[in-house]
């Protein structure tokens, strides 16, 4: 038995139960393998949660690669732009449909009760989304570090919602979130996020 297939029931357990309700031996028994292989391999339960926490962020950085720089922050303000719609646009294929759905809850219960774990998400991928975009939303419009910060949150929201609110999604829209309105939740993103900025850009310019 993989490492990799542990960790994916193990986050899909988690996930669903939490870490104090989830059980290592029902993960063993799922996995199909013995109890002593855990606690050899991850050292209990405490030890598979802080790794399914870094499974899940290994996945993520491989699922945001194409959009997710470590480059220097464009200093032109189209090209910083440019960039938070390819960030934002990556994110939204991801959480649209129910890709990776059981890592999605496990996420959402650190974000809503954060233990030792979130520190991975925080120094990962999830922290390096979050920090970029502030430095971008700051160079597209040149606001001051606090309304970028803020302005970042907003942006993520708009496409984080559409994971974390799926029970209303699915009855607003009379029916399961699928591929299907993958390109027109995309379109509107886009969209909103070109007002918010030109709005943020525009204050800029308003006399204090």
């Amino acid at each position: 038995m993989s490492h990799s297939r542990i960790l994916d029931i193990a986050v899909s357990e988690f996930g669903r139960k939490g870490l104090e309700g989830a059980s290592t031996r029902g993960i063993a028994a799922a996995a199909g393998t013995a109890m002593s292989s855990i606690t050899y391999h991850f050292g209990g339960k405490e030890g598979l949660y802080a790794a399914a926490a870094s499974h899940i962020d290994a996945e993520m950085a491989d699922q945001m690669r194409s959009a997710l720089s470590d480059g220097p922050v464009p200093e032109d303000a189209g090209d910083a732009r440019a960039e938070i719609h390819r960030l934002l646009d990556r994110l939204a294929v991801q959480l649209i449909t129910d890709r990776d759905a059981e890592s999605s809850l496990f996420i959402m219960r650190e974000q809503m009760h954060p233990t030792g774990a979130f520190d991975c998400f925080y120094r990962g991928t999830i922290g390096r989304m979050a920090r970029r975009m502030v430095s971008l939303v700051g160079a597209a419009t040149g606001a001051a570090d606090r309304d970028a910060r803020v302005t970042a949150m907003t942006l993520f929201g708009q496409v984080v919602v559409w994971r974390s609110s799926r029970a209303l999604v699915d009855r607003l829209l009379d029916g399961p979130l699928d591929a299907g309105h993958e390109a027109l939740v995309r379109h509107r993103i886009a969209r909103n996020t070109d007002c918010i900025l030109d709005r943020l850009s525009a204050d800029q310019q308003e006399p204090q």
